[in-house]
């Protein structure tokens, strides 16, 4: 099952902060696969879907949108599950939940083995460790070697591309390769104020 969230979050941090409150509001395992969308319903923003591991007890139910699950959700909160919405913007959680169950798009933030991925790992070896089924080198053609070194800067963000966990890289100094999503990326117009 996968769960929509949505609290029209502004930016990707934002959002992220909040599917790790819903994970742990619903006592959901370390090993969930949670992820970040960009909607476009009402003013775009950044909705949130989590890989619901089913049957999930929440207070002795089985999870479903009923008055349990929206009372666990932090305020302001939109859900949405199989059918079931709730909250005034649903229609962006069900989005991020229909992608997610697609696997047609979003930036996956939680994932199996995501906590051992720190440091400077082979590709080899960034595959074994986590549920990231594939490294690609952005504007290449081909996947980089098992053992081409990845400086993972300790934050590994991989994408749903053509249905396939994946870590989009760039190539860095001294032949290393990095994750392409920056982990504190400069605001734009900052070296302007």
């Amino acid at each position: 099952m996968i769960l929509g969230v949505d609290a029209g979050s502004r930016t990707v941090p934002e959002a992220e902060h909040l599917l790790h409150a819903v994970v742990e509001a619903l006592g959901l395992p370390d090993d969930v696969i949670g992820c970040t969308h960009f909607v476009r319903t009402g003013t775009p923003h950044v909705a949130c879907s989590v890989a619901v591991p089913g049957p999930v007890d929440l207070a002795g139910l089985t999870i479903t949108l009923t008055t349990t699950l929206t009372t666990a959700l932090p305020a302001g909160v939109s859900a949405a599950l199989a059918d079931a919405r709730t909250g005034p913007d649903s229609e962006g959680a069900a989005l991020a939940a229909a992608e997610h169950a697609g696997r047609t798009s979003g930036r996956i933030a939680l994932f199996p083995g995501r906590s051992a991925l720190v440091g400077t790992l082979t590709v080899g070896d960034l595959l074994a460790r986590s549920a990231v089924e594939r490294v690609l080198v952005l504007a290449q053609p081909d996947p980089p070697a098992p053992g081409a070194a990845v400086d993972t800067r300790d934050h590994v963000r991989p994408v749903w591309r053509d249905t396939v966990m994946t870590l989009l890289t760039m190539p860095a100094a001294g032949g290393l390769l990095v994750p392409a999503e920056v982990p504190d990326p400069t605001p734009c117009c900052a070296d302007h104020a």
